[in-house]
């Protein structure tokens, strides 16, 4: 039974960690990488899908992302779609590649970047204490039915506490790794 709160709770703050290194994949560092456009959605024949399932997406350079469509005609819809996506990037069309310059990130805009990613941060910090709370809860359940002692209450909370440790100090080093990759000129 503790096994199985245990087992739940390690995977629920997993998952938290996951969601986090996507959200820090979506913010744009001054450097290319195909992962920036993995959240922009294109109309390929009447279907909303990402842009990687109707072109390739490969990195041209330090500073520029290149974008090969599989059907021509699809050329201008991608580039209207990176347009319009939420990350400020100007493509330019070379024929049948779509170029994605991305452009120098101001000292500025880099520490508003980085009061996002640590908001972002803080927000997985939570998920993973709310995450401690509701397996606490389980376990003070289970001594309530008498299905526990309190030493093994005690222990299982114990060892929860040290499951979100070990998370909350992975978040920690994520956080540092992003906001020096944000600084880097």
């Amino acid at each position: 039974m503790i096994e199985e709160i245990k087992k739940d709770t390690s995977t629920r703050m997993d998952k938290s960690l996951v969601a986090l290194k996507d959200e820090f994949t979506k913010i744009r560092t001054g450097r290319a990488h195909t992962s920036l456009l993995d959240h922009v959605k294109v109309d390929f024949y009447g279907n909303i899908v990402p842009i990687n399932q109707a072109a390739s997406v490969s990195v041209a350079d330090a500073r520029t992302l290149a974008v090969q469509a599989w059907d021509r005609n699809m050329v201008p819809v991608i580039e209207k779609a990176i347009l319009n996506s939420d990350l400020g990037l100007n493509p330019s069309t070379a024929g049948e590649v779509i170029r994605v310059p991305l452009p120098m990130l101001t000292e500025e805009r880099r520490k508003e970047m980085i009061k996002v990613v640590r908001s972002e941060a803080e927000g997985a910090r939570v998920a993973c204490r709310n995450i401690r709370r509701d397996a606490n809860h389980d376990i003070k359940e289970l001594l309530k039915e008498k299905e526990i002692s309190e030493d093994d209450a005690r222990r299982a909370e114990d060892e929860i506490q040290k499951i979100t440790d070990k998370h909350i100090a992975d978040i920690e080093q994520m956080l540092e790794v992003k906001e020096k990759d944000l600084m880097e000129i």
